[in-house]
């Protein structure tokens, strides 16, 4: 499945260069029955529908084309990779320094399975926020966190 995985992204990179965007990530999973291809795109100025449409529609053919995905009918996605989303890969941290996070621990620390502050550091495998060096073994997730508070609607 990593195989898969990894050719998507290969091939979803300059498809979402083309488009004014960056490749944040990619996933393949099974839900319910049905095998879903999940591209995430980003934009600094954010993602637009026109933006997610182009990507999946140069995609959907090099997909069939390369033959990806050989044994499972699947639905591809392609959408924003969204305000708080997750960080998963070396890059993502990268990109996200300074940046508010809240992270979840695979079991407590310090009474708690929460932790939200500044991400200052990652250094093969260790977090730094606020301050404090974690080691990513015991993070579950990890997602920049979206200030909501004095928004209107």
């Amino acid at each position: 499945m990593s195989k898969i995985v990894e050719t998507v992204r290969e091939l979803a990179r300059p498809l979402a260069e083309a488009a004014g965007c960056g490749l944040w990530d990619v996933e393949y999973h099974k839900e319910g029955g049905r095998w879903y291809l999940r591209v995430y795109i980003e934009r600094d100025e954010g993602v637009s529908t026109e933006h997610c449409e182009q990507v999946s529609r140069a995609l959907d053919p090099l997909l069939d084309e390369k033959d990806v995905v050989r044994e499972e009918n699947y639905i591809l996605e392609v959408s924003s990779a969204g305000l708080e989303r997750a960080l998963k890969r070396p890059e993502h941290f990268e990109k996200s320094l300074g940046k508010q996070v809240t992270l979840s621990f695979y079991t407590p620390r310090n009474g708690s399975k929460e932790k939200s502050g500044t991400l200052e550091a990652y250094d093969g495998g260790v977090v730094t926020l606020d301050g404090e060096r974690i080691d990513i073994k015991e993070i579950a997730k990890i997602n920049l966190t979206f200030n909501w508070e004095g928004l209107t609607t």
